[in-house]
């Protein structure tokens, strides 16, 4: 009798031993389940949600600075319960277009360079101005494309490899200079991670740029992402959103496999 008693209570031993074992993987893949659900919905809500939060910072910094020069009347919020955003964004997008089309006659011209003489004798404001307006016009120029390509280059040293965005040609007294006339040199801007919209401006040899087939926007997500957002390149099997490599549900499977055959 007592030997039975003994018998059967190793065996519940064991049996509670092997449930212990059985739910230890079990809880080790629910964890890593909501970590993978609150990781995803992590991804689709932070971009809507700083999209949706940089967008009403936007038009209400507008609403802020142009809606008190609204005349009441023509003040939508004067005849409204509430406040309507977007007055003031809207009134600002009618009147830099009425000034821009002001500008495009005689009259237009004739107070626009009146202006800029009037600028022109003030010492900094002057720079400024000049600054500011040779950007705008290279930035919104209809004549002229943005960068050309993108491309690598050795750069902090030989052996190490940065991203650039290939400007245009390099010409002039910088090729002169240079002494590479014969070979020719690109115009090229490094940007910066994880803002590109500061950086260098590099007058590379045309030997020492390596162009690629990546787009330009392709190239930005990749430098604001630090590397994490790699485009798709020669049939490499990922994700086009985000560039992961896309999930491979058999070699999950039998890895699981594995691990319980192991456990």
């Amino acid at each position: 009798m007592d030997a039975m008693k003994k018998n059967e209570h190793k065996k519940q031993k064991s049996s509670a031993r092997r449930e212990r074992a059985h739910n230890v993987p079990r809880r080790g893949r629910m964890a890593s389940r909501l970590r993978t659900y609150f990781l995803t919905g992590l991804v689709i809500a932070a971009p809507v949600s700083i999209t949706i939060y940089i967008t009403w910072w936007f038009v209400d910094l507008f609403d802020t600075w142009i809606k008190p020069l609204v005349p009441q009347k023509y003040n939508p919020d004067t005849y409204l319960p509430f406040s309507l955003p977007g007055v003031g964004l809207i009134f600002a997008l009618c009147g830099i277009t009425l000034l821009g089309g002001l500008t495009a006659n005689l009259f237009g011209r004739t107070i626009l360079s009146f202006g800029e003489q009037m600028l022109d004798r003030m010492p900094i404001v002057r720079n400024v101005y000049k600054a500011l307006k040779q950007i705008f016009e290279t930035v919104l120029s209809q004549s002229q494309s943005s960068f050309k390509n993108v491309a690598l280059i050795e750069y902090p040293r030989p052996g190490l490899y940065a991203l650039v965005f290939v400007s245009t040609e390099t010409s002039g007294e910088v090729v002169e200079r240079a002494e590479h006339e014969e070979e020719g040199m690109y115009s090229v801007f490094l940007p910066t991670t994880p803002n590109p919209t500061s950086g260098f401006l590099l007058f590379v040899p045309r030997r020492d740029v390596r162009i690629l087939e990546m787009s330009v926007e392709e190239a930005a997500k990749m430098i604001i992402s630090a590397g994490l957002v790699t485009p798709k390149h020669d049939g490499e099997d990922t994700d086009e959103s985000n560039g992961v490599p896309q999930f491979d549900q058999d070699a999950a499977n039998q890895i699981l496999s594995d691990h319980r055959k192991s456990a």
